[in-house]
């Protein structure tokens, strides 16, 4: 399964990365699972509003459900995410990143992810 990991590089800054999710079979289907949860946010966000530069509250997907936002790294590089779209938030330090809710009302949740979960393993390499 195809994500998007934003993290912070040694430079202090955050960037992107391609992640492709490994998953089980299992009956009727595939999945991956990290095991129990801290439990899920659902947030809804108004079209235009923006977020300076900020990290990631704690490391945690992010899954939209409706509506687009811009992400913008501390390198510069901008991103869209629409419907469908995951993300994992994973710049917990450093200057973080910008968010621009481009469409809307932008409607997503986040899903806390382990810190012992070791996701460089899913790299796509290019």
């Amino acid at each position: 399964m195809k994500a998007v990991h934003l993290y912070t590089g040694q430079d202090g800054s955050s960037h992107f990365a391609d992640l492709d999710i490994p998953l089980d079979s299992v009956a009727n289907g595939e999945q991956w699972s990290s095991g129990p949860s801290d439990g899920v946010i659902f947030r809804q966000t108004a079209a235009g509003s923006e977020q300076a530069y900020h990290p990631a509250p704690r490391r945690q997907f992010v899954i939209t459900l409706a509506g687009k936002a811009e992400i913008e790294t501390g390198d510069g590089t901008k991103r869209t995410f629409g419907a469908g779209d995951i993300m994992l938030a994973d710049d917990t330090t450093g200057q973080g990143h910008i968010t621009r809710v481009t469409e809307g009302p932008r409607r997503f949740l986040f899903v806390p992810l382990s810190d012992s979960i070791d996701v460089n393993q899913w790299r796509v390499q290019r």
